[in-house]
């Protein structure tokens, strides 16, 4: 069995280092940006999130369909990080340009370019999310590179938190927020589509399916349906995006309107404040990262589903505990948010991880393998719980009389506090139960993978 290397893991992790810079940009920005920069109400936001992330999440097994379906001299995941990369960069600043319109083709315009972007994002990431399933069947090699795949991810996610604020600041100070966002977007976007290319040009496909599979969109689907697993793991995925999108979105409000002060201190070489909100969030994806390092140490000695569990009932009791925290508490703030976001980013490499292991327990229980459509539920997993975290932060806003750019009521702070603390312990807690009845363990795993290695090595001599 062949071991990665350094330079293809390193070139996967390239991916998603530029997906985690649009990712966070949408997750942390984007609902901001539409009700304080781009002029729309927080519940239109919301409704908008719900609609068109429902539409867009159902695309993700087509695009898993179709992918399975591509044959190439490059394989079939690839071919699209080269193919979508340009126009993913397109659309990001499209996402981020405010045109000169009424509200009613405001709305028309966010959803028309919305829509597009999350096309396109599926278009990407359901590919480069399916690679992890073929470029190894090592168990321990899996993690390693899922390991590896979120130390990028967040990587990219610190660099846009770090620089976002301050670059817009920076663009947009001689002439307008509008212009400074869809700038700093602009250099995000051409880093994406150069780092896409870079991981076309240094992973390699080696798993493919069994030589005497027959594509059947049928049998793939009838597959799935039998998959008890797949449907686990995706329940424990949705509720693990809502606990993290809520918290996210949640976050430039919380320190804007409930410590009524953003700015922690200047940057003296550009000038320009540097914000209580991106030290917060900088801070939470520095623990991310540590909490990929421990994920793979940890998960070898006790087992993926003991880590992943342990993990999200610790992040439940924090988070509640958050809610009592006052203005004045800032240390406690941040400290929790340290300890939190090591829970989370423990839970990230485990699930994709799991998601390769359920690819190869559909393979050994069918005969069968359709690792793109097994892996498109990662990515629609990540889309619903984002959609539901993102519609109720919009709707919650506009329920407790939030109003961009003004005082806030005591309701409306009410509620910024209960979506950095109590909504995220909920997704946590549901996260961590469903798990609870995932029966593929790393033993049952070691199995299946000897008898897969045997039956491959079988077929390559016949």
């Amino acid at each position: 069995m062949e071991k990665l290397r350094l330079k293809e893991k390193m070139g996967y992790g390239f991916g998603d280092f530029a997906s985690s810079m649009y990712w966070k940009m949408f997750s942390v920005y984007l609902l901001f940006f539409y009700t304080d920069v781009f002029g729309i109400s927080a519940a239109v936001v919301g409704t908008m999130f719900l609609i068109t992330r429902i539409f867009d999440g159902l695309n993700d097994p087509l695009m898993g369909i179709l992918a399975d379906r591509t044959t190439t001299r490059w394989g079939k995941f690839r071919p699209y990080l080269l193919w979508m990369a340009i126009p993913f960069g397109i659309f990001g600043v499209l996402l981020f340009t405010t045109p000169d319109l009424e509200v009613s083709g405001k709305i028309i315009y966010a959803y028309v370019i919305y829509c597009s972007m999350m096309l396109v994002y599926t278009a990407v990431n359901v590919p480069y999310a399916s690679l992890l399933g073929v470029m190894t069947s090592d168990l321990k090699d899996r993690t390693s590179l899922a390991s590896y795949r979120f130390i990028f991810a967040f990587a990219g996610s610190i660099l846009v938190l770090a620089t976002a604020e301050p670059l817009v600041e920076f663009f947009g100070k001689e002439s307008s927020p509008q212009k400074g966002w869809q700038s700093t977007m602009a250099i995000y976007s051409v880093l994406a589509v150069v780092l896409f290319y870079g991981t076309f040009r240094l992973t390699r496909e080696r798993i493919q399916p069994p030589k005497e599979q027959k594509t059947s969109l049928k049998n793939d689907l009838k597959d799935l349906a039998k998959n008890k697993p797949w449907f686990i793991l995706l329940g424990a995925g949705i509720c693990t995006l809502i606990f993290n999108s809520i918290r996210d979105g949640a976050t430039i409000y919380y320190f804007k309107y409930y410590f009524l002060t953003q700015e922690a201190f200047q940057l003296p070489l550009l000038n320009v404040p540097l914000t209580f909100s991106t030290l917060y969030l900088v801070l939470g994806q520095g623990a991310n990262i540590l909490g990929v390092i421990m994920a793979k140490p940890v998960s070898d000695k006790v087992g993926k589903k003991r880590t992943f569990i342990t993990a999200m009932t610790t992040a439940t009791v924090l988070s509640i505990l958050f809610y009592f925290f006052q203005p004045e508490h800032v240390i406690l703030i941040f400290v929790f948010q340290f300890l939190i976001s090591i829970c989370a980013g423990i839970i990230f490499p485990l699930l994709w991880s799991m998601y390769a292991d359920i690819a190869d327990y559909s393979e050994w229980k069918t005969g069968r393998r359709a690792t793109g459509l097994v892996f498109s539920s990662s990515s629609m997993s990540q889309k619903m719980g984002w959609t539901l975290g993102g519609a109720l932060t919009g709707w919650i806003l506009a329920f407790y009389g939030f109003e961009a750019n003004m005082e806030q009521t005591d309701a409306a702070k009410t509620g910024i506090r209960m979506m950095m603390s109590i909504l995220p312990a909920l997704g946590a807690f549901l996260s961590a139960a469903i798990l609870v009845f995932y029966k593929l363990d790393d033993r049952f795993m070691q199995r299946i993978n000897k008898e897969l290695t045997e039956r491959r090595e079988e077929n390559a001599t016949t």
